[in-house]
């Protein structure tokens, strides 16, 4: 007997119905979920936000493959970039833009300078902002939503002091800050801690980020003899102010920050880098908790090896996404308090934990020095953050 088009009707569409219970989940059962990213990605500071895109990228690529659920829907995960040229001004608008864009957090800035400023307008918004600035002044504005991706400045500052005074026996120490909110705010901190371990600070001087020469400041630092020379800046001015050190016969040593323990240091320096110290907050990529396994998925992403910031940003865009998985959502009134109670295992720590203010509770700093061309660890201290 020939099926009837009822029949036929009946059955066509059970099988369409089968087939669609059967299918994955398609545009409509997928949900965008987008975060805001703003650092120096052109200029002379480009290579510090791009490889902090890069970590950041790896994360949310990882995360895209395991279709967590947010909302009800699958989340797709993606990065709104904008270029703020470690500019404030131009942060400001950056941020407003971003905020325009609909994100349901924010990945950034990169330096505090930028991201003091534009936290204000991320907090008006309610978006929670995970940051690489280490200023202390970013998360005591007494906003709920600001987070940190490393160690503050002071925190690493004090680490700094005590090194040049009980390490290197330093009792008189000179000081240079480049006026950045990164800069001068490291170099307040190293002053207070060298003070505080029995050490004096013999002179304060001040350059700006765009300096490359440095040759009246250094004179005048020459007079004084200090046993040391503490620099709070950038690689693209520590490079130039150790080699011209180097010409002025000044023997001390030169100590700074996480951003002078780069390549482009080295490159700048020449043949003057050796001997010069530099601290970076965490341990060595090889020492940290799953350092080796972040390496290897880093270099076969981007055909080159991760550089200092790629791992901490790496871990603040899992920080982020564990919240809303824990929240099971992505709106941010939803997942914020996830984040401020938060405990996980990351690449960087197996202890990655925030206090009330939005600082990492586990302090690690790293001290490194040049020898024979390249950067090698000198020693680690880790300790809790007092609560």
């Amino acid at each position: 007997m020939k099926p009837t088009p009822g029949f036929k009707l009946l059955a066509a569409t059970a099988a369409i119905m089968a087939a669609i219970a059967a299918a994955p989940a398609n545009a409509a059962d997928t949900e965008t979920v987008k975060f805001g990213f703003a650092a120096p990605l052109t200029g002379p500071q480009s290579h510090y936000g791009e490889d902090m895109k890069n970590g950041l990228t790896l994360a949310i690529e990882e995360a895209n493959k395991q279709k967590i659920e947010l909302d009800g829907k699958v989340a797709s995960f993606e990065l709104v970039s904008r270029d703020d040229q470690a500019d404030p001004r131009t942060a400001v608008q950056v941020a407003q833009q971003i905020v325009d864009e609909n994100v349901q957090g924010i990945l950034g800035h990169f330096n505090s300078g930028t991201t003091i400023p534009a936290s204000s307008v991320y907090n008006d918004a309610g978006l929670p902002q995970i940051a690489m600035a280490t200023s202390p002044e970013y998360t005591q504005q007494g906003y709920d939503t600001t987070f940190r991706m490393m160690t503050s400045d002071t925190q690493q500052g004090a680490a700094d002091g005590e090194f040049i005074v009980k390490d290197l026996g330093a009792k008189k120490v000179a000081i240079i800050d480049d006026r950045t909110a990164y800069g001068q705010g490291l170099a307040d901190q190293v002053a207070n801690a060298v003070k505080a371990n029995g050490g004096e600070i013999v002179s304060r001087e001040y350059t700006n980020d765009k300096a490359n020469d440095f040759a009246a400041i250094l004179t005048n630092i020459k007079e004084k003899q200090p046993d040391a020379i503490f620099f709070g800046g950038l690689d693209a001015q520590s490079g130039p102010m150790r080699r011209q050190m180097a010409t002025l016969g000044i023997e001390a040593p030169l100590v700074s920050g996480e951003m002078t323990r780069s390549e482009t240091f080295l490159k700048l320096a020449g043949d003057a880098a050796n001997g010069t110290y530099a601290s970076l907050a965490g341990v060595p990529l090889k020492q940290m908790a799953a350092g080796e396994k972040f390496e290897g998925d880093y270099k076969a992403r981007f055909n080159t090896n991760p550089g200092v910031y790629a791992p901490y940003a790496y871990d603040g865009a899992w920080n982020m996404i564990t919240a809303m998985k824990e929240a099971g959502s992505s709106k941010p009134e939803a997942y914020l308090p996830k984040l401020a109670s938060l405990k996980r295992s990351g690449a960087t720590s197996n202890n990655i934990e925030y206090d009330k203010n939005g600082d990492l509770k586990e302090i690690s700093v790293t001290i490194y020095q040049v020898k024979d061309g390249k950067w090698e660890m000198v020693k680690t201290m880790v300790s809790k953050a007092a609560e």
